[in-house]
């Protein structure tokens, strides 16, 4: 049974007419019956998978089940962090939306598009929207988007290897089968869509669609793994706050225990870290849209930060990508030479294909089909033999590919193609032979009619965009399938330095990475390099441990890309092309990679800054934990103490800083970088924090801890000593004189709207000393003399706090950035 039958047995309808297709009434009725394109498969997380990530999360339990508890004991004003967390989840669920909504809304526009027979013509529709039974026209560059049997083809030949391993194309004949997810490489064809959606072959084994992915991102799995230590640390930290806690102030009751404990736990989470982290990769996201750059999976914003060499195709990214017929050169002997008007006309008959390529639609752009030729046949252009041909009656067959392919090894004409080429120019050979097409093999008796010149035109942004990778350190390898002395002639043009010695023929190479990867290193320009030497020479680098970025546009570079640590399409490629890339530049323009590259290093930049403000705060809390416990003392703050400390000094500031200009670039160590900081510089607070407690306690005397019962709100009024509010009081200034100087370290350079948001900061922390109603609420009071204490024991630790800084040599040049 064929896959044609089998559908009309399942849907109950004839088969296809293969020459008019369905129509709209049995369009309608597989849609009805759900037999569409369409998978499970989403571009990105839903709302319920938003509200997921964002709101259920091992810390926001965490933080949720010290709420609840702290609302059991009635002191309502410890139990602000609880707002704190909903808030954080809010505006985490808030942005995703909206960067989804937007992302999606681009994804939409820029989605694949399939071409369908109904009702007799030929109609371009999004490839969701493919039906069981559809048929379906096949060109070069498209993705299969169903599984069938071809029923007509024409010099169809078909990339498998997503599939099968195997790199080389596969031609396809009329009854052969084709599988969704594999790409045309070269000719057209049309079958029936035997199986859809989730039924096709490709959704079977691997969802290749678009999707929300995390692919892999130094900053996310440093996050995970600071995430996964400070698990740990609260596990082992939970009992012994408790038991300290209890033995210290046990006599008060449970309630106060809990009070007091929740005041430790609680700065032992990083309750907005990870919230900060997607929050920046998403609007990092959401401004590339409007610089047409369309990110498909959001850590690929930070991974081209990381990039040290990028592999251009010199197609679409260096010129503009679209050709212009020049001129022609007859060859050959003089008996046997044909003329310019004969060239044209054999040129023109080429060119006049509805599956023509480029080169041929720049051709019949100039040259007029001529009268009379008759296509018989004919080898559509493939990209790893570098020629196509096409029979016509009573003329032979006309070869039009690569000079270099198609002249022998010592044929002088090579010189005159070596001359042409050394001017920029693309030079191409247009060939005869009475013998008829065979397949993928050169037809026997080809003679050289006439050498064909086109021009490329250079990007005008090329030189610039060039520059500007140079100045930031990254390298440029030129990847390209033409030429190589024409396309070094191009990199010279937009500035590069190409001295002969960095120029290779690729066809001299092989294709094996581990072979290639010291000519890779030393090369600058690669010319005629096949699909799969594109491949392996970004594996080469990969294993020279580069970070490697691949550029292109076309079907040829699908490999590569796909292989890339990043991949960035041409907006005006081929949908496999952009199918496998992390960023597609919507309109084409390579210049907009400054702008990712940028986008990349604020993001990582940031995210490390308020990594370190995070991370410091746990170490501080962990250190007034463990001494509170070996001293028997009272944790020296309220929950509602650390809440103002890390809004003023953490939360507001890290939100700000997250989201700032940050032109540094991109050093390796991000987590080593964050603890040789964070850890010292906590520390530091912790003993300040514990130091200024101590000393409050001495000074002024404080009352045993049974006559320092908390004062709840929403539960009985415990009348207390002012002087039991005076130690924590003292700790919680010395903690925000330490703490904004690291803010103020993890800042520089200092710009205005900087200094602006930490002088804000500062007064909003003044305010609660100084204001009646904050000050109430808060709990503060202090003497003159434990004002001047304390903040002495502060700007000690701040002291020690720049010391660290100016002692840590990766910190001292990000800020002079």
């Amino acid at each position: 049974m064929t896959p044609d039958s089998t559908s009309a047995v399942l849907t109950g309808t004839a088969p296809t007419d293969p020459a008019i297709g369905l129509t709209a009434a049995q369009v309608a009725e597989r849609q009805a019956r759900g037999q569409v394109n369409a998978t499970s498969q989403a571009s990105s997380r839903s709302l319920w998978a938003i509200v997921q990530a964002n709101v259920f999360t091992r810390f926001n339990a965490i933080l949720g089940a010290l709420f609840v508890l702290i609302l059991i004991t009635g002191s309502l004003a410890d139990g602000l962090f609880g707002v704190v967390l909903v808030v954080n989840s809010a505006i985490g669920i808030v942005q995703e939306y909206l960067a989804k909504r937007k992302l999606d809304r681009l994804a939409l526009l820029n989605s694949p598009t399939t071409v369908v027979v109904r009702d007799g013509e030929p109609v371009e529709i999004a490839t969701t929207a493919v039906v069981l039974d559809d048929l379906i026209e096949l060109r070069t560059g498209d993705q299969v988007p169903a599984d069938g049997r071809m029923l007509s083809t024409a010099g169809l030949e078909i990339d498998e290897s997503n599939l099968t391993g195997e790199a080389d194309a596969i031609p396809k004949a009329p009854g052969d089968e084709v599988r969704s997810g594999t790409t045309v490489v070269a000719g057209t064809g049309r079958f029936v869509a035997a199986a859809v959606g989730p039924d096709a072959y490709i959704n079977k084994i691997a969802a290749e669609a678009k999707k929300f992915t995390r692919t892999r991102s130094e900053i996310q799995e440093s996050v995970n793994k600071l995430l996964k230590y400070i698990t740990w640390i609260i596990a082992l930290a939970l009992p012994l706050q408790l038991w300290s806690q209890w033995r210290a102030i046990g006599e008060q009751g449970w309630q106060q225990v809990v009070i007091r404990s929740t005041g430790g736990l609680v700065g032992l989470v990083p309750e907005g870290l990870v919230l900060l982290t997607s929050v920046a990769f998403l609007l990092a996201a959401v401004q590339l849209t409007r610089q047409q750059v369309l990110v498909q999976e959001l850590p690929a914003v930070e991974g081209l930060a990381r990039v040290d060499v990028v592999c251009l195709d010199k197609t679409g990214t260096l010129t503009v990508g679209e050709i212009a017929y020049e001129g022609v050169e007859p060859v050959g002997p003089d008996g046997d030479r044909w003329t310019t008007e004969q060239v044209c006309q054999a040129l023109g008959a080429l060119a006049d294909d509805g599956n023509a390529n480029g080169t041929l639609k720049a051709l019949g752009s100039a040259l007029p089909a001529p009268q009379g030729w008759e296509r018989t046949e004919t080898v559509a252009f493939n990209s790893a033999r570098k020629w196509s041909c096409a029979a016509f009656a009573g003329r032979g067959t006309i070869v039009f590919g690569a000079p270099d392919v198609l002249l022998d090894a010592g044929d002088p004409l090579r010189d005159r193609v070596a001359e042409l080429a050394t001017t920029g120019r693309r030079v191409l050979l247009l060939a005869h032979t009475d013998a008829a097409p065979n397949g993928a093999t050169l037809p026997d008796g080809v003679r050289p009619r006439s050498l064909i010149t086109l021009t490329e035109q250079v990007r005008p942004d090329a030189q610039e965009t060039l520059d500007y990778f140079k100045d930031q350190g990254v390298a440029i390898k030129i990847i390209s399938g033409d030429n190589p002395t024409t396309v070094a002639a191009i990199a010279r043009r937009v500035g590069l330095d190409v001295p002969p010695d960095t120029v290779v023929d690729a066809r001299t190479i092989g294709d094996d990475p581990e072979e290639l990867r010291e000519i890779a290193e030393r090369t600058t320009v690669f010319g005629r390099v096949s699909p799969e030497q594109k491949r392996a020479l970004v594996q080469a680098l990969q294993r020279n441990g580069h970070v490697a970025a691949m550029t292109g546009d076309g079907v040829n570079d699908a490999l590569a890309l796909k292989d890339a640590d990043i991949g960035v399409a041409m907006g005006n490629g081929a949908q496999a092309t952009k199918a496998v890339a992390q960023l597609v530049l919507l309109d084409g323009r390579f210049s907009h990679m400054p702008s990712v590259l940028a986008e990349g290093r604020r993001v990582i930049g940031n995210v490390e800054r308020v990594a370190n403000l995070f991370v410091a705060k746990n170490v501080m809390s962990l250190i007034a934990i463990v001494t509170a416990a070996l001293f028997t003392l009272p944790f020296p703050f309220l929950p509602r103490h650390l809440t103002l400390v890390s809004a003023v000094t953490i939360g507001i500031p890290a939100f700000f800083l997250a989201l700032g200009p940050n032109k540094r670039r991109y050093v390796p160590g991000f987590l080593r970088r964050v603890l040789r900081f964070a850890v010292p510089a906590g520390a530091v607070a912790g003993l300040v924090v514990i130091v200024s407690y101590l000393l409050a306690r001495t000074t002024v005397v404080a009352p045993p801890a049974a006559q320092c019962a908390v004062r709840t709100r929403g539960g009985s009024e415990i009348p207390v000593d002012v002087a039991c509010f005076l130690p924590s009081s003292a700790a919680t200034l010395a903690l925000l004189i330490t703490a904004f100087w690291i803010l103020v370290v993890l800042a520089r350079p200092f710009r205005p709207w900087k200094a602006a948001l930490v002088g804000s900061m500062v007064a909003l922390a003044a305010l609660a000393f100084i204001v009646p109603l904050a000050r109430d609420f808060f709990d503060f009071s202090l003497t003159p003399t434990l004002l001047w204490q304390s903040a002495l024991v502060g700007a000690v630790g701040a002291a020690a706090v720049e010391i660290i800084y100016r002692t840590a040599p990766d910190l001292k040049a990000a800020a002079a950035r």
